[in-house]
């Protein structure tokens, strides 16, 4: 566990640090989402914006079953690859973000009124996979 928080500590710093328009945490072992990963991001420093101001959040292959609210703040978020997780997600909340070009939610446990949800028409794509 302790190995990923770190791990997920590290590449939020690399992506301030480096002035990122991505933030990568696939692959971290996540089963709840740091939520408090925004909320320090939008205290501590100066240069911290650019992540909440990032074009890609990336959360494939964890272990989540929900976002915080607090992703919907990030105004300018492009693309969401929320694939090989547990959700079971109000993608009508989130095709509402208004930079959001595209969703993935691939491999994931969607019930049968998410599924139906993503097959309707939204502004942006809906990548998902119809047998889940």
């Amino acid at each position: 566990m302790a190995d990923a928080v770190a791990k997920v500590a590290r590449r939020v710093n690399d992506t301030v640090e480096e002035g990122k328009d991505s933030l990568d945490l696939s692959n971290c072992k996540l089963m709840n989402f740091p939520d408090g990963v925004f909320k320090v991001l939008k205290s501590v420093a100066e240069n911290i914006h650019v992540v909440m101001l990032a074009d890609n959040l990336d959360l494939h292959c964890n272990v989540l079953t929900k976002l915080p609210d607090a992703v919907a703040d990030v105004e300018h978020l492009k693309n969401i690859d929320l694939a090989n997780n547990s959700f079971s997600i109000p993608v009508q909340r989130l095709s509402a973000m208004p930079a959001l070009k595209w969703i993935n939610v691939k491999s994931n446990p969607l019930d049968k009124d998410t599924l139906a949800a993503v097959q309707t028409p939204h502004k942006c794509e809906i990548l998902f996979t119809a047998d889940a």
